[in-house]
């Protein structure tokens, strides 16, 4: 389009905006009226204008046309599992995530039948063992076929490491470079209440900590074909979930070209369960819709969808198949996948990514300061600023400040749960030894939801 549309009116600067906001104000105060502060210490505006910014705008370098709708599996049973991938997709999933419990699983017979050209596969292994990754070595060295494998994320995650550090290291050594992947599990800290300038800074110092083991390890040529994985849990904060996604690439390009590694990150999005409900539980529909927008929109690889009933019921086919209708609903029919860069030039996304890539970049540079991530762990650092912030989001939501519909704004009284339970729907605390603190994810509906289910019938 050579012909600019509405050129016939005269341009209106931002200055000129806020006089005629100020003036509607009838002297109310612009900033305590209009201007509000976020969790992550973000001045949000009532407008934002071009002539705010200095630089012409970056283009992204992903493709919101070719995101991948994921069905995660835990494999219990292996020939039940490959039958429910298949007829997963079949029913329109893209990609699947096999999340494997241990040693016994054979491959081989878990993806029969599955086109590994067609559908993305990913391979959680909840264990570490070198010796089970060289039986499959053929299978798993393919290009759709991701393996993800996070020592440190286990650690923060249990409180231990799967053996020792010297023994994960050398057995992460090996996988590493047998299948060209590293993975970051920055999902935890999002559903134990970090808030995103904290999710984006631990998850990039997690990161290094990984490249400063393997710089001097990695040959050139290894580093810059090694894939890079983050796992990412994304809330209902709709313009700052996208604008975290973008932040994220931004500050791994930043950190990546520093050692020489790849600089493109493949991020594996799924909704948070940190604003899951029991009661009300459709609301979670509205939830993970949002959620799963944003993920798109910020320019996510794959995503996978929750089950609305996930926190309180055992793996169905009903919740599955609804959550995996919501993103073919989302591509198919609502067309979010018929543009590259959706968000790009938006001067409020823009803005927010800046802001916390900055802001996320100085509590990195503390950290780095500070010995490094691992030692901020063992010293539980960490652990407590992570605490701080979900103790601050709690005492929110008690307050009815942030809003969970059917919790703790408008709750239906009739609703009765106790009943649906087949899961344990809240934290669980096991006496054991660990080498440190674990993070604990954490619901924010919890109490609530246990004095409620305490009074029913």
């Amino acid at each position: 389009m050579s012909k600019l549309l509405f050129n016939e009116f005269d341009a209106v600067t931002s200055k000129q905006w806020k006089q005629k906001i100020q003036f509607d104000l009838k002297g109310a105060d612009y900033n305590d009226s209009l201007i509000w502060k976020t969790n992550e210490d973000i001045d949000i505006k009532p407008f934002y204008h071009i002539d705010e910014f200095k630089d012409s705008f970056k283009l992204s370098n992903t493709k919101a046309t070719q995101w991948k709708i994921c069905q995660s599996i835990f494999v219990a049973d292996v020939k039940k599992s490959n039958k429910k991938a298949l007829n997963a997709i079949e029913r329109g999933a893209e990609s699947i995530k096999f999340l494997i419990p241990n040693e016994t699983v054979t491959i081989q017979d878990l993806i029969e039948n599955i086109d590994t050209s067609s559908t993305s596969l990913y391979f959680e292994f909840q264990f570490l063992s070198e010796k089970y990754i060289n039986l499959f070595s053929g299978i798993l060295n393919k290009e759709n076929i991701y393996i993800q494998t996070d020592i440190i994320g286990n650690l923060a995650k249990s409180g231990n490491w799967f053996s020792t550090l010297q023994n994960d290291h050398v057995e992460f050594e090996s996988i590493v470079n047998k299948t060209n992947t590293i993975s970051i599990d920055m999902a935890l800290y999002q559903n134990a209440g970090a808030n995103m300038v904290q999710q984006l800074a631990y998850g990039l110092s997690q990161a290094n900590e990984y490249l400063n083991h393997f710089d001097a390890i990695l040959s050139k040529e290894k580093k810059e074909s090694t894939r890079i994985i983050f796992n990412v849990a994304v809330g209902t904060n709709y313009f700052f979930e996208i604008a975290k996604l973008k932040a994220l690439r931004i500050l791994w390009e930043t950190l990546a070209s520093e050692y020489g590694f790849n600089t493109d990150c493949h991020i594996v999005a799924i909704p948070t369960k940190r604003n899951k409900t029991l009661y009300d539980y459709n609301t979670n529909l509205l939830r993970t819709t949002t959620e799963c927008m944003s993920a798109i929109l910020g320019g996510a690889n794959t995503i996978c969808n929750l089950p609305y009933d996930t926190i309180y019921h055992k793996d169905n086919e009903f919740g599955e198949r609804i959550a995996r209708n919501q993103l073919l609903v989302l591509k198919h029919e609502s067309y979010f996948d018929k543009v590259n860069n959706p968000s790009d030039g938006a001067y409020y996304i823009e803005t927010l990514t800046k802001q916390l890539a900055e802001k996320s970049l100085d509590i990195f540079k503390n950290i780095e300061a500070n010995s490094g991530f691992l030692k901020q762990l063992k010293e539980g650092t960490i652990q407590r600023k992570i605490k701080e912030s979900a103790e601050k989001e709690q005492q929110q939501f008690n307050e009815g400040k942030h809003i969970l519909l059917g919790s703790n704004k408008y709750p239906n009284p009739n609703d009765k749960m106790k009943h649906e339970l087949e899961l344990y729907p809240f934290v669980k605390t096991n006496q054991r030894k660990t080498l440190i603190e674990p993070i604990i994810e954490k619901r924010l509906a919890e109490k609530l939801e246990q004095e409620r289910l305490k009074k029913e019938d």
